[in-house]
């Protein structure tokens, strides 16, 4: 009980103003689609939801899991689900396929994402090149994780279907796939990452959880993690989103302040992987990547359409309005209510 404690008085005092804020909402009951919520890539959803922050803002928040970000998409393409917590290159592709979506509030500053390789199946491996015709697994086709491996790809002069892509999940299905050699190389997050660096299981290639290695990757911001919606619903639901905002920020900012026993302490076990050692070093390797605010970059969708663009011709040849998927209006406003968390 006593690891509750943190989460339970969060919860009592978010209840005071639930009900004088949910009147204002357009819309209170909100369903949000992730894909791979226990990763530390969406660690600011995790302590908005745990720390009472969503209902502090008279939000009744609803989160599903799905095994990627391009699952957590489809869910409210289709109408199953109202946001998305998932990587902001999507607001990109959605744009250019006619859906326009808006980010919000950033909750990743970096991607956070290690493309390593096995030691065992590539013991002499030199460059990404030598991935040619071996097996790459991501959290799922079409996510972040597979993203992140066709631009690697593409950097090295290959082509996407020059691998053949395995989605394993963000949990322990990606372990067991990389120990048990049913990939040769992974693209995915910690804690996940940090549990195969630890037990010899994965040499890393590229890691984009070091600000300074993401910059050099992508060659400029390359923003992440981040809450965005259809247009529509924002457009319908203002009060809404600067609700969802509001607690985001707060979260961001309570995670630049907190110490790992404290991070400790409010995730569900289950994150943990069975290993709370691991799991804090996880949480030490991501916390410079994870925004310390919720603003989202000004060069950020030019970085993220140009990561796009270079393995996508169509895409490159497109004329799109990259000031449209995304907006720190919202932001702004949450950081004056919250100038500290």
């Amino acid at each position: 009980m006593q690891r509750r404690e943190l989460i339970l008085s969060g919860i009592a005092a978010a209840s005071l103003p639930l009900l004088a804020t949910a009147q204002s909402l357009e819309k209170s009951k909100v369903i949000l689609a992730v894909g791979g919520k226990n990763l530390l890539y969406y660690l600011p959803l995790t302590i908005a939801e745990q720390m009472g922050y969503f209902k502090a803002e008279g939000l009744d928040v609803t989160i599903v899991d799905f095994a990627g970000g391009a699952k957590a998409l489809q869910a409210v393409v289709g109408g199953s689900a109202d946001v998305v917590s998932g990587a902001f290159e999507h607001t990109v592709n959605m744009q250019f396929k006619g859906q326009p979506m808006r980010a919000f509030v950033l909750q990743g500053a970096t991607p956070q994402i290690v493309l390593g390789v096995s030691p065992k199946t590539l013991p002499n491996f030199k460059s990404i090149a030598d991935l040619k015709g071996k097996k790459v697994g991501v959290s799922a086709p079409g996510s972040s994780t597979n993203v992140v491996v066709n631009f690697l790809l593409a950097k090295a002069g290959l082509k996407p279907s020059d691998v053949s892509i395995v989605g394993v999940g963000t949990g322990s299905g990606a372990v067991a796939a990389m120990r048990s050699g049913q990939i040769d190389a992974m693209s995915n997050l910690d804690p996940v990452i940090t549990l195969l660096l630890r037990s010899g299981d994965l040499k890393i290639v590229s890691d984009t959880r070091l600000p300074a290695e993401s910059e050099k990757v992508f060659g400029g911001p390359m923003p992440a993690g981040c809450l965005y919606a259809p247009q529509p619903f924002i457009d319908k639901n203002p009060n809404t989103v600067q609700a969802l905002t509001n607690a985001m920020v707060r979260a961001s900012k309570w995670i630049q302040t907190a110490g790992a026993a404290e991070i400790i302490k409010a995730v569900p076990e289950s994150y943990l992987l069975g290993d709370r050692a691991v799991y804090i070093d996880a949480f030490l390797a991501a916390k410079g990547s994870l925004s310390p605010d919720g603003m989202i970059p000004e060069k950020g969708a030019q970085t993220a359409f140009k990561a796009l663009a270079s393995v996508d011709d169509k895409l490159a040849a497109a004329k799109l309005d990259l000031s449209a998927v995304y907006t720190n209006n919202f932001v702004k406003k949450a950081n004056a209510k919250y100038p500290k968390g």
